[in-house]
Parts: C-alpha cells; sequence; structure tokens
C-alpha cells in the first residue's frame, strides 16, 4: 500500500510559471547560481540557493542563508508572483527531453511510510547535507523542492491521467533554457484525486529515483514537529511531503562516468597489464569516443586514446544484486585493488560526470586535471528496484536521471 495525497500547493500565476522554476538546488555551485539568476528576480534559486543574495563571506550554512530563504519564498507570494490554490489537488508533470516523455503525478507521499520502508531507498546520505535541507524546511516552513519517486506502473493510474489530459487544458506548457518541455494540468475534482488515491493504495512500494537528501530531511522535520506537536493527529501537513510519481517504464537513467586524477603511481603499462587480470582489454572498432552498448562493458579514455574493457566472466557475483551492477564491478575489480581509491564518497582523486554532460567531457577532464577515465553502461531503473527489494545500497554516483524535476512550480506548506 502506498499512500499518495492530495494537496494546496503554492505555486508561480501562469505567466510567471518559466520565471520562478529553476534547477535542483543540487546540480550547481553557489558560484554557478550567482550567474544563472543574473536578471532573473523571481528564480527559485533565490529560495533553494540563498546565499547567492548574500555576502560571499556568509557561510552557506549560516542561519543567514535560511532566514534569507524564508523572505524570498514569502516575498514570492507578497509580491501575487506565486498564490495558494484554494482546493486540494494533484498535479500532472509532463517533461519532454529530446523527443522522450515522462509525466508524473505531484502530491504529497507518507513519513511513515518513509519509515516503514514502504518508501524504498537505495542510497545513503550524509548528515550535513540532511542537516542543510532540514534547516531550510524548518526555516521555509514548506517543502520547496519535490522528491522523485518511481513506481511499478499501474494501468488504472495511467488511464486517469491520460483522460484527464485530452479533457482538460494545461496550467504550465513552456520549454525551459535547456530545452526541455515542461507542462502541468490541475487535476482539482474531488472524485478523481479519490480514485488516484485509491489506485496508489494498490501500489505496492514507492522507490526514491532521487532525492534521499530531501527526504531525509522532510521526514526529519516532520517527526520534529510531531515532538513538538505531541497531539498531533497524522492528518497535518508536516506528515506529508513534497513528491513527484512517475511510472516505472517512463525513466530513463543515464550514465554516471568517472575520473580518476592518477594511476597511483604506476605506469601506463604497469597499469594496462594490472587491468588484464579482470577485463579483456581491445580497441573499439569504431574511432572516437567509446559508449559501452551493455552491461559489464566499460570505456577507458587514457594517453588520449579510448579502451574496451569487458569484466571477465568470474569476477563478479551475477546473483548479487549490487555486485553485479557495472559501477560495482570497476570499483571492486580496477578503482579499488588497482588505483587504489577504496572510499569514492571521500576520495579527492576520483570524480564524477554526468551522462547528460556527453563522453566529450571525460575527454576535456583527462586533458585538464585528470589521467584516465571511464565511460559506464547506465544502470536500469529495474537494478534500482531489485537492489531496493532487497534492502542493500547502490554504490555512490550509480545514477543519473534526466530529465531533472524543476523547483518552485510546487511549493507544499507545512
Amino acid at each position: 500500500m502506498a499512500i499518495f495525497k492530495p494537496f494546496k500547493a503554492i505555486r508561480p500565476t501562469e505567466q510567471y510559471a518559466k520565471s520562478v522554476a529553476a534547477l535542483p538546488y543540487d546540480v550547481m555551485t553557489s558560484d554557478e547560481a550567482r550567474v544563472i539568476v543574473q536578471g532573473k528576480p523571481y528564480s527559485f534559486l533565490h529560495v533553494d540557493k540563498a546565499e547567492i543574495d548574500l555576502d560571499k563571506s556568509i557561510p552557506i550554512y549560516d542561519e543567514k542563508v535560511y532566514l534569507k530563504a524564508r523572505e524570498n519564498l514569502d516575498k514570492l507570494s507578497s509580491e501575487g508572483i506565486c498564490k495558494q490554490d484554494e482546493t486540494n489537488c494533484i498535479y500532472i508533470y509532463r517533461q519532454i527531453m529530446d523527443g522522450r516523455s515522462q509525466t508524473g503525478l505531484v502530491g504529497c507521499a507518507s513519513i511513515d511510510e518513509y519509515i516503514n520502508n514502504t518508501i524504498k531507498k537505495h542510497e545513503f546520505t550524509r548528515a550535513d547535507k540532511e542537516q542543510d535541507r532540514i534547516n531550510h524546511v524548518d526555516y521555509c516552513d514548506a517543502n520547496t523542492g519535490p522528491i522523485f519517486l518511481t513506481y511499478r506502473d499501474s494501468d488504472q493510474i495511467n488511464a486517469v491521467v491520460s483522460a484527464w489530459q485530452d479533457e482538460h487544458s494545461p496550467v504550465y506548457d513552456f520549454v525551459s533554457d535547456d530545452g526541455i518541455a515542461h507542462t502541468v494540468w490541475v487535476l482539482d475534482d474531488e472524485r478523481t484525486t479519490q480514485v488516484l488515491q485509491n489506485a496508489f493504495s494498490k501500489v505496492d512500494a514507492l522507490y526514491i529515483a532521487d532525492g534521499h537528501h530531501r527526504a531525509a530531511s522532510a521526514v526529519k522535520v516532520g517527526l520534529k514537529r510531531r515532538q513538538a506537536n505531541p497531539n498531533y493527529t497524522g492528518t497535518e501537513e508536516f506528515n506529508f511531503f513534497l513528491s513527484v510519481a512517475f511510472p516505472a517504464s517512463e525513466l530513463a537513467i543515464m550514465d554516471y562516468n568517472r575520473v580518476v586524477k592518477d594511476l597511483n603511481e604506476l605506469s601506463t603499462e604497469e597499469f594496462l597489464n594490472k587491468i588484464l587480470d579482470k577485463f579483456v582489454v581491445s580497441e573499439p572498432q569504431e574511432n572516437g569516443a567509446y559508449c559501452p552498448e551493455s552491461a559489464h562493458t566499460f570505456g577507458m579514455f587514457l594517453n588520449n586514446k579510448w579502451y574496451k574493457l569487458e569484466a571477465k566472466p568470474g569476477t563478479f557475483d551475477e546473483n548479487n544484486p549490487v555486485e553485479s551492477l557495472d559501477v560495482s564491478i570497476l570499483q571492486n575489480n580496477l578503482i579499488c585493488p588497482i588505483l587504489g581509491i577504496d572510499d569514492p564518497r571521500t576520495s579527492q582523486r576520483i570524480d564524477f560526470v554526468g551522462g547528460i554532460r556527453g563522453l566529450a567531457e571525460l575527454e576535456r577532464r583527462v586533458g585538464l586535471d585528470m589521467t584516465v577515465a571511464f565511460s559506464m553502461y547506465p544502470t536500469t531503473v529495474s537494478e534500482l528496484m531489485a537492489i531496493a527489494d532487497s534492502g542493500n545500497i547502490m554504490p555512490p554516483k550509480s545514477t543519473w536521471f534526466e530529465p531533472k524535476l524543476l523547483s518552485g512550480l510546487f511549493i507544499h506548506k507545512l
């Protein structure tokens, strides 16, 4: 059973939707955000990364940043840029990128289902990043960034969404600066929202695709509010958090590639010889950057040359959902034992490049500040679900979802 309920979103008026909507706070640095918001006074980055409106000398986790976020959020409403819907609604959010469409439902998920693992996770979170978003949500008294959820397809949910789209006009329909189309419908009929809630109650689980830190922080704020309100009933908004839930069949995961600073004091010849123990090494048949075409196959860029690596049979446990991931195979058979990086979360010798940047970015990084790069075959949604179902955790930087959910289109007031 999954709980997915309607709510009264605070959202931009139609004319300001594109001006407010912004990429998530965690896909850019503060300096990048300062550049992005130039000439964009209503950008939601002023809320999600409020340090950009303060002096650079102020630490990004300073209380002044969270107070500024609250001020900027309140200003969007007081100036009429955003308003709150009068009735509880579920929202349909469609994104189209490079001709591929994915359509999700915007509503609220339950913190109790997060705690009891009906909402399943596949990543660890970091305490410092959690605390930042805890403060942000608490000071703003709102969930400002949606958690990206997925679920196994439901014919009933799909039918309701399709019918509503056919019979109603969208409230937002714009193309963001990165060329991605965003379209939103407001599903404000109480009977229809109840049908959707009933359909979700038949869904066995929700899975966090992206936004583990936002989810964990939202839950902890909810628990904090419960402690402050011992007579809570469970229906208060702080018992729920803002989410967008997509059917699994519509999602695509991009490759999440690796670049490493050095060869761990090995010569090129020594390095290549060590790789041969666990991988078949060959030259790609076609010239140019090598993009793996199947699982357990990797590209490697070294000394201005691309190689194809194939994991040898028996070098990983095919029956283990974590160990058989390509990111695990590369980490366990090459990056750790040969390059000496045992903890990619903390090592300063490795970096990660989302597939949206393309393989040319790997070549650029090797020419700039790295020595070797690895192109990956993308993790699949089914692999993500299998790992979450087994109660295991994926290695860091296993998935890169595109397109990203924009922030600012929906705000959930606690």
